[in-house]
């Protein structure tokens, strides 16, 4: 509920330098002026300007739980849009849990998570998409991730929506008025004239999906699955990404049997890379599961890294792989280049569309080429973030395929010659859905659900 005081750890659990507690609502200042001293015994919490800060004790009934810095900042330009205090305290658990619960002893609950962020969208300084941001910004995986979210932030995204919805509300209202009183507002041309409208708002929409994918990508990552025969240098390929030698790595055949996940960055960007098990026939149970289980990761992969022995002959089980990879993007890395190579490249690219790359894992050469080569196949060589606005979260982009659904059943309409009532049906519900991009159409239940995935503090 709006107006009653929350609290909570606004910083991470562990160990720290500083730790801040995060106060919101209508007694927020109070509480905090029953607890805070001023060393500046002219300064109080409660005359204090919004925006000022000030250093002195926690105390309270004489027992002096910490020192610390006080923020004041006061309604409406906060960022609850309630007063709120934020205690910069020092980063210790045990302290911050100390002050916390003083806090709620006095008069605050425990905010439940996201439950600021959501008095900020209930409050009407920032929209859904805007919200959600916030969680994407905590969350960021990379530069390209971070600078995507702030851009949505700072109402971006926001902004193309609402121009949309203005666009639809003056068509919904121009035919209601026009079905009403017919002889000041005319039909005459309108259907041409809106779909002319729509045309031009679809060419949007299909804009914003046509960056979903890319978005995707740079919020989560591209999910890389590495494979190819048992010792052709997965894991060594592995390491050569990572910097370091994370995969167990032995002339032994085999050697790993199950798969490895990490996040590698590469000039903005992230790589989700599975290491996989050697895939071949095998009689050996164990290694049977983790082959299962290395064809089953391909299904999911956006990108396949091939790890092919230059220094040997393809043989059944490259082509068995190979057969496994139609369809799909996929990187050829002929692996030992330092040595001399006798693989057949054209029997690779005669049976796969694929692009190939030698390297050396073990001495760390070809990686920048490596590097090249994913940017062209992701981001046709732009990894440098222009301010575009990506669709990055998955509810905007069902939405926005609600919208377009909608938008062309509108033409559908016209085309047809149905009359102008049929097109208010699916204008209107091309409003709704966009509406719930930004929270205007928005079911309690489902912003409850929204901001409850939240981090506690924010």
């Amino acid at each position: 509920m709006m107006g009653e005081t929350i609290a909570a750890i606004a910083t991470g659990m562990g160990d720290s330098g500083i730790g801040i507690i995060r106060i919101s609502g209508d007694t927020a200042l109070q509480i905090v002026d029953q607890i805070f001293q001023p060393v500046n015994k002219k300064k109080t919490i409660l005359n204090m300007d919004s925006y000022t800060a000030a250093y002195g004790k926690i105390i309270y009934e004489d027992e002096i739980y910490d020192e610390a810095v006080a923020l004041v900042m006061r309604a409406p330009k906060t960022y609850t849009t309630e007063d709120v205090v934020e205690l910069d305290c020092h980063g210790g658990i045990t302290v911050l849990k100390r002050v916390l619960d003083l806090v709620i002893r006095l008069g605050a609950r425990p905010a439940e998570p996201g439950e600021f962020t959501k008095r900020a969208f209930l409050g009407g300084r920032i929209d859904m998409s805007q919200a959600e941001s916030v969680m994407d910004l905590i969350h960021a995986k990379n530069d390209m991730a971070a600078k995507s979210s702030l851009l949505q932030l700072r109402g971006e995204l926001k902004t193309v929506i609402t121009d949309l919805r203005d666009t639809l509300l003056y068509n919904i209202a121009y035919i209601e008025s026009a079905l009403d009183d017919p002889e000041n507002y005319s039909l005459d041309n309108f259907p041409q004239q809106l779909h002319t409208t729509v045309d031009n708002m679809l060419i949007t929409v299909n804009h914003l999906l046509s960056t979903s994918e890319n978005g995707r990508i740079i919020k989560e990552g591209i999910r890389t699955v590495i494979v190819g025969r048992p010792n052709a240098g997965k894991s060594s390929v592995l390491n050569m990404l990572l910097g370091e030698e994370r995969a167990i790595v032995t002339e032994v055949a085999g050697t790993t049997r199950d798969t490895l996940e990490e996040l590698v960055n590469i000039d903005g960007i992230t790589l989700n890379i599975v290491d996989t098990a050697g895939i071949h026939d095998t009689e050996d149970i164990v290694e049977k599961i983790g082959v299962t289980k290395a064809m089953t990761t391909i299904s999911d992969a956006d990108l396949i890294l091939y790890i092919v022995d230059g220094t040997c002959a393809l043989n059944d089980d490259d082509y068995h792989i190979m057969d496994a990879l139609q369809g799909k993007k996929v990187i050829t890395l002929i692996n030992k280049n330092d040595q001399n190579l006798v693989v057949d490249k054209l029997g690779i690219t005669s049976k796969l569309e694929t692009k190939i790359l030698e390297i050396s894992a073990k001495e760390g050469t070809g990686k920048e080429q490596l590097h090249d080569l994913l940017k062209s196949m992701f981001f046709n060589q732009e990894l440098t973030y222009n301010d575009e606005l990506y669709i990055t979260n998955l509810r905007h982009k069902s939405l926005l395929y609600d919208t377009r659904e909608s938008l062309n059943k509108v033409l559908e309409s016209i085309d047809m010659g149905m009359g102008e009532d049929f097109f208010t049906i699916d204008l209107m519900s091309a409003y709704t859905s966009l509406g719930k991009i930004i929270g205007e159409e928005l079911e309690d239940d489902l912003v409850n659900k929204i901001f409850a995935e939240f981090c506690m503090g924010k």
